[in-house]
């Protein structure tokens, strides 16, 4: 069973004027992260959208050298530099996934230091559940009338991949654009779930971070948001944002 708890995280509005969160604002260590995130929001014609951020992690076995290395706390970093740009709340909700879905406590301006290694040692390592962690992320999001950009980090196949794909399928009804980003070597399924046929619209894209370390902010940020904005449109066209 999941353990469930509903996000703190507030309702941004639709559209708004500039950065969500002023730089003067920002914490010295993330200024960087969130201007370079801000031009490639502007690249992608998204300058003064707002969205609520998630980001998902995978904590199966395999993945133990990414956070040991420092990786996933890069990722943590560079989600919040975006959510700056996006939603005015200072946070983004942070879900672990293994063989089950674990929700500790969010990424935030105020304590975002650390805070993989503070969270990820309460949480068991596991398989890979796609399927339970992209349903989990449907039924935080909720009847929100926002849209949400997923950032769903993982290094290998799903447990089940008829099961992934469902969850995929069933998510597209609902305001969510899934950003999968592949870490390591063995993602050949992600480029898979990005060409899904039967889903309402198309909502993920996929970026291949091999070597998180070797991939600069500047690219990492143009993987996520490229499709982005295609699914905004397509989303309003379909209703399934208001």
């Amino acid at each position: 069973m999941s353990l469930f708890r509903k996000s703190t995280a507030s309702v941004p509005t639709a559209l708004g004027q500039g950065p969500a969160i002023s730089l003067d604002k920002i914490p010295s260590g993330l200024v960087n992260l969130t201007k370079t995130a801000a031009v490639s929001l502007e690249k992608s014609g998204l300058a003064g959208q707002r969205a609520a951020v998630y980001l998902v992690l995978d904590h199966s076995g395999s993945m133990e050298g990414f956070y040991r290395n420092g990786s996933v706390q890069k990722l943590a970093e560079q989600a919040l530099g975006l959510s700056a740009n996006l939603d005015d709340d200072g946070l983004v909700p942070l879900v672990y996934f293994g063989t089950r879905v674990n929700q500790t406590e969010d990424v935030r301006l105020s304590s975002y230091q650390g805070v993989i290694n503070r969270t990820h040692q309460l949480v068991v390592w596991g398989s890979t559940n796609y399927a339970a962690a992209i349903d989990y992320v449907v039924e935080l999001h909720g009847d929100s009338p926002v849209p949400g950009l997923v950032i769903f980090q993982t290094d290998g196949d799903p447990d089940s991949r008829s099961a992934a794909e469902d969850a995929l399928r069933e998510a597209s009804r609902h305001p969510l654009h899934f950003a999968f980003v592949g870490f390591g070597h063995n993602v050949s399924f992600l480029n898979k779930l990005d060409d899904l046929r039967g889903r309402a619209v198309d909502n993920a894209s996929f970026f291949h971070a091999r070597d998180p370390h070797r991939v600069s902010d500047a690219r990492l940020y143009d993987g996520i948001t490229h499709e982005y904005a295609s699914w905004l449109a397509a989303a309003s066209a379909a209703g399934i944002l208001r």
